[in-house]
């Protein structure tokens, strides 16, 4: 049996506690060692996250690399962990972005504090220790093939992140700050408290209508390969209310509209490490987790409600574009512009076309790339400015060049410009959609004119123009700034031109959960032809 799997998520756990463990950093050294301690921490979940991908079989098994322990044996629990390919891309997502993170709020956490008080003392160590265990838990969740355990790391993520939001804010915000990094904190954790506890109820009947047929267990393969072959049969109706009690949990975490709006608050609120940390690698789990569990556990269910979250899914794309353009500030403005992202990835997962969503797992990654390059360079200009409101900038290309051109990178990448790696994904999410349900598609390319004008429309107001006052004095992007954006503009050029290794990995993952469904691609409405020579068969 390999231990792969298990050491990529252990390395950051106990990486987590290391950094915590370290001493107090009441001097600067002290707080680079810490510093330099969870990079490397993080740099080497990097390396054993390259190590799955690379011992992944594109043609082999579902789940591979797959490790099995014994947790609480009278309830079929095992902390069972498994790669498939959409998991093993996600894992590398993760294992990319944490170090970046880690780069770009390389202040973050440096105290304002006198020297001396509790805050300059421990700061340092509880905000690299959180993201470290951020990162633990998220792989946890992308690897485990055990039910009850996905739920319980789905659930701790949220402790961490709810001390990045609440205790590491953002320090361009208003005089009231404080009070609304609170209350950004504690919404972001009771909306998804709610949606866990649901989904608590809808494990427990899981567990307990599979207990009946003989299979009281909480794995999910072995849950899915019962209900295949037809040896778990769930009644229509207990079938509907599990999927709706696992949907909500996962729409929340997503998040999907109408449960959105503690995002804009929690990544407005935090800092850009952290809404990096939110948008781009935890809200994944959620999307992550409506493929894995509720199209596979319920597949009956799933086509009944499809057509209905696709509406939602719909709406979240307009809307959050409508609101974006409406923005006064820049991390909001981001906020939003990925609610509407979001709903391309539920619009492609739920239309149950080998292309939606083969594009929505490659809207995953492609999103939190260019996502994260564009919140991350919002960040290094916030910093500098110390303010998040879009009126207080003008002219930054003048005094800043080459922080606006990644700022115009990230945000051509954003509205998924041609040759730019979210094109080829929301491009796949139009024709899969186009292909079962065409008015929705027609509707959906609404988003990309929407998503031109609120992108555009930012950079213009605060690149161009003369320089207003207080920009004048902006910096351009430092060496370690740079070595954070350079990784993330090189993987939008590349997968924007070249998308094979990653469709190559994702894509037998996609066939098997269209199979567990019992969907296959609708037959083209005019097919072309064979032809021998120029002349019709």
């Amino acid at each position: 049996m390999s231990y792969l799997l298990s050491a990529t998520c252990a390395v950051p756990a106990a990486g987590a506690v290391l950094t915590a463990a370290l001493p107090a950093g009441t001097t600067e050294s002290r707080r680079r060692t810490t510093k330099a301690v969870a990079l490397a921490v993080s740099a080497a979940t990097l390396g054993l996250a390259a190590a799955v991908a690379a011992s992944f079989e594109t043609g082999g098994a579902r789940y591979q690399l797959t490790e099995s322990y014994s947790w609480i044996r009278s309830f079929g629990i095992s902390f069972s962990l498994g790669a498939d390919g959409i998991g093993t891309a996600l894992v590398l997502l993760t294992a990319v972005l944490v170090p970046l993170v880690m780069l770009a709020g390389w202040h973050d956490a440096d105290p304002a504090a006198p020297e001396g008080s509790f805050e300059s003392k421990r700061r340092t160590q509880a905000f690299f220790a959180l993201i470290l265990a951020v990162e633990s838990m998220v792989l946890v969740s992308f690897l485990a093939t055990d039910v009850f355990v996905f739920y319980v790391f789905f659930e701790a993520m949220l402790i961490p992140m709810y001390f990045l939001i609440g205790g590491f804010g953002d320090r361009a915000g208003g005089p009231d700050a404080d009070r609304q990094r609170s209350y950004a904190a504690v919404k972001f954790l009771l909306y998804n408290l709610l949606g866990g506890l649901v989904m608590l109820a809808a494990v427990i009947g899981l567990y307990v209508v599979a207990g009946d047929q003989g299979h009281a267990t909480f794995s999910l393969t072995g849950l899915t390969d019962a209900i295949s072959s037809g040896q778990l049969v769930i009644e229509p109706n207990a079938q509907r209310a599990l999927f709706l009690g696992f949907f909500f949990a996962f729409a929340v975490k997503a998040p999907l509209w109408p449960l959105h709006t503690w995002l804009p608050n929690a990544m407005g609120e935090s800092t850009a490490g952290t809404a990096v940390l939110i948008t781009a690698v935890v809200d994944k789990v959620g999307t992550f987790a409506m493929l894995r569990f509720c199209l596979g556990l319920f597949p009956d269910a799933s086509k009944t409600f499809a057509p209905v979250i696709m509406v939602l899914a719909l709406v979240g794309i307009v809307y959050g574009a409508l609101v974006a353009i409406g923005q006064k500030d820049i991390k909001r403005l981001v906020a939003y512009a990925s609610i509407s992202h979001f709903g391309f990835i539920i619009l492609g997962i739920f239309a149950m076309t080998s292309q939606g969503q083969s594009g929505a797992t490659l809207y995953m990654v492609n999103h939190g790339i260019s996502t994260a390059a564009w919140m991350l360079v919002a960040g290094f200009l916030i910093s500098r400015r110390g303010s998040r409101l879009i009126a207080d900038y003008g002219g930054v290309q003048k005094v800043a060049p080459v922080l606006a051109g990644t700022f115009l990178i990230g945000g051509l990448a954003t509205l998924s410009l041609p040759g730019l790696a979210p094109f080829v994904s929301e491009f796949l999410v139009l024709v899969g959609t186009f292909s079962r349900y065409p008015a929705l598609g027609v509707v959906a390319t609404f988003g990309i004119v929407l998503a031109a004008l609120y992108a555009l429309l930012l950079y213009q107001r605060t690149m161009t123009g003369p320089v207003k006052a207080g920009v004048e004095g902006v910096k351009d992007l430092k060496v370690r700034e740079l070595a954070v954006v350079a990784p993330l503009v090189a993987l939008t050029l590349l997968l924007g031109v070249y998308p094979k290794p990653l469709t190559d990995l994702v894509n037998p993952a996609v066939d098997d959960t269209l199979s567990q469904v019992h969907r296959t691609d609708p037959a083209p409405a005019h097919p072309v032809a064979a032809t021998n020579g120029g002349e019709q068969k």
